[in-house]
Parts: structure tokens; C-alpha cells; sequence
């Protein structure tokens, strides 16, 4: 029996092969390139924006937490106490940190800190005529207590 001229073709023809290994090898690299844009994409358009938010929301609250020790000095008696409470915001970016008030290399600063971020503000003229010390975080009321005769608790 004799073979007609499209059966010869497509018995020795390896292009439907091909094409579906082309195929499976195309689609391979592509999901790749995908699974590593995905893996990268957190890092760069969440962690990095984040942390940068984190950074200029702790350098607002150390201003704010130095001016206002700043503020009740200004107005402190020269014989007596005064205490002041105030309130700062009880997370950045849903996550706690800590406001520490003290020396850092000879000036009187104000840092605020989580993990690996820390940002430390000074406390402007006061530093050198007043004890200024202590440690809070952002949770609930704090208080700002002076006492001419250096008895705060």
C-alpha cells in the first residue's frame, strides 16, 4: 500500500514537538520572572516606604516631646514643682516604639527608637542648666514632671 504525501509529511515532521516544548520552556522562565519580581516587589514598595514614614513620624515626635520639655521649663517656678501630661501617638505604622530622654556624646537628646530605627533629637538650650532623663513609649498618657529640688518620680 502506498503512502500518500501528508501522511509522509507529518510522521517525520517534529515541529508539533517543538512548538509545545517552545511552549512549556517560554512559559517556565516567564513564571520565573514572575515568582522573583513578586519575592522583590515587598521589599521595595512596602518595607523601604514604610521605614522612610517611620523615620519622619519619629523625628516629629522627638520635636514635639523636646518642645515640650522645653515649654515647662520656660514656665517652671524657681521653688516648687509642676507636672504636665501630654500624648503621643500610640503606634507608627502599627507598630510600638520607645521615647528615651537623656546624654548622648554630651547633649541632652531626645530618641526615639524601634528595632533598627532610632532618631535623636536635642533638646535645645536646656541641656546643660537641667537634669532633663527618662523613658516612655507611645501608649497611654505621659508626664513631664520638674521639681525645683530634683524629686520627680
Amino acid at each position: 500500500m502506498r503512502q500518500s504525501k501528508y501522511d509522509q509529511d507529518h510522521r517525520t515532521s517534529d515541529s508539533g514537538v517543538s512548538s509545545l516544548i517552545e511552549y512549556f520552556i517560554i512559559s517556565g522562565i516567564l513564571m520565573l520572572v514572575i515568582i522573583i519580581t513578586i519575592l522583590s516587589i515587598v521589599p521595595v514598595a512596602i518595607d523601604n516606604p514604610t521605614d522612610q514614614l517611620t523615620e519622619y513620624a519619629f523625628i516629629d515626635i522627638g520635636n514635639g516631646v523636646s518642645t515640650r520639655i522645653v515649654d515647662l521649663y520656660i514656665v517652671a517656678p524657681e521653688y516648687g514643682n509642676m507636672t504636665t501630661d501630654f500624648d503621643i501617638p500610640d503606634d507608627i505604622v502599627g507598630k510600638g516604639y520607645f521615647v528615651e530622654i537623656g546624654g548622648v556624646e554630651g547633649a541632652v537628646v531626645v530618641s526615639v527608637y524601634r528595632d533598627n530605627i532610632r532618631r535623636n533629637i536635642s533638646i535645645a538650650g536646656i541641656g546643660q542648666t537641667v537634669g532633663v532623663g527618662g523613658w516612655t513609649t507611645g501608649h497611654g498618657l505621659n508626664e513631664i514632671c520638674y521639681d525645683s529640688e530634683g524629686n520627680c518620680a
